[in-house]
């Protein structure tokens, strides 16, 4: 991680309704409870489920913890992106590649200076997770979205650590 606090986070899974409405809630409530003003936001690669709210199973798992997704809608990654936000948070690998992708379009669209999002892994700076998937639990039961938000929070929970260096330094 740059030496620098980012401003704007972007969390970024395929549809925008599981993992990333997930991250961005867990990542703004950490950041929040930590007094650090950073807007989080969160979209999706595909363009699957524009402005549909998050699965009715993360608003519930995600409720029972506290987070309320209600509010969000999914959003399509988009060029500006790239140029908007200090750094983009890939819930697993081939969205990464996907995010990778679009970067190269939005640097010759703006320029390299101008596209200054940072792109990574959202497990980069998680001790126990290192650059690993958070699974997508669409098609999978009650404990797969428990397991979301457990990664989410542990994630996020390792950014804070790592943003706390920073504000030390």
């Amino acid at each position: 991680m740059a030496n620098l606090m980012p401003k704007k986070v972007l969390c970024v899974c395929l549809g925008n309704i599981c993992r990333s409405p997930t991250a961005e809630a867990v990542l703004r409530h950490f950041f929040m409870q930590n007094h650090l003003d950073i807007f989080v936001d969160s979209a999706g690669t595909a363009a699957y489920h524009i402005g549909e709210a998050p699965d009715h199973r993360s608003q519930k798992h995600a409720g029972q913890r506290g987070y309320d997704l209600s509010a969000l809608r999914a959003r399509q990654l988009k060029v500006q992106d790239f140029t908007e936000f200090d750094l983009i948070l890939a819930m697993d690998h081939q969205n990464l590649k996907e995010i990778e992708k679009l970067h190269q379009h939005a640097k010759q669209q703006f320029s390299a200076d101008a596209c200054k999002a940072k792109i990574v892994m959202m497990t980069a700076q998680d001790p126990l997770r290192h650059n690993q998937a958070i699974a997508d639990p669409y098609y999978g039961d009650a404990a797969d979205f428990e397991l979301v938000i457990d990664h989410c929070e542990a994630a996020s929970q390792a950014w804070i650590d790592t943003f706390s260096k920073l504000t030390k330094s």
